[in-house]
């Protein structure tokens, strides 16, 4: 999907995704000291907004431009005397952003493969050492084991595809797991399987 379905999609409906940071980056970010963020394919910047709030100087990336201007307002809307830590720019997940960042996100971005493997370097490349690498996407295991998220097993991702895709990156993986997300369906609940992987860089 490229930029224009996107901005189709973002344009045609008030909200595409929650107002709530995803339960994973909370997770995660509560247990590290506030710094700088990056949030790569950062849609209407929810979890980049919940950073800020959380004492983070935050800078949200997507490229559709309509979503960048949707987490400007409701940044705008939400932050108060914080939005000056708050940053969003339209830009590509596979190319870098600069250096510097603490953390850096990576919330359910599906490329193809080659695509996946250079937007991960130069999420790597935009980290400080010593920061972390957060990657949250669909399970592969969703298409059997799961629900939702895309239907395209080439761009869904078990933990062990993103710790191989790390391979040769100076990172150490700290944690590579399923997490399980009750969701509700017209069936009722169900549990969907999102990859978590946590990696650190070395230098």
């Amino acid at each position: 999907m490229n930029s224009a379905s996107w901005n189709e999609r973002y344009a045609a409906n008030d909200l595409v995704w929650s107002l709530e940071a995803n339960r994973w980056v909370v997770e995660v970010a509560s247990d590290l000291e506030p710094g700088r963020a990056l949030d790569l394919a950062a849609g209407e910047g929810r979890n980049a907004i919940w950073l800020v709030e959380q004492g983070w100087e935050a800078k949200a990336v997507d490229f559709s431009e309509v979503a960048i201007e949707r987490a400007k307002a409701l940044a705008e809307a939400r932050l108060g005397e914080r939005m000056p830590a708050f940053s969003a720019t339209v830009g590509d997940a596979t190319e870098s952003q600069g250096a510097g960042f603490d953390l850096v996100l990576f919330s359910y971005l599906h490329l193809p493969k080659d695509e996946w493997r250079k937007a991960l370097a130069a999420g790597v490349e935009s980290c400080t050492q010593g920061g972390r690498v957060l990657v949250i996407g669909h399970a592969r295991r969703n298409l059997t084991e799961g629900i939702g998220g895309p239907q395209n097993p080439a761009i869904l991702y078990d933990p062990e595809h993103v710790t191989a895709l790390l391979e040769g990156l100076p990172v150490e993986v700290e944690r590579a797991e399923l997490g399980r997300r009750e969701v509700q369906t017209d069936d009722g609940p169900r549990v969907a399987l999102d990859t978590v992987v946590v990696a650190r860089r070395l230098d």
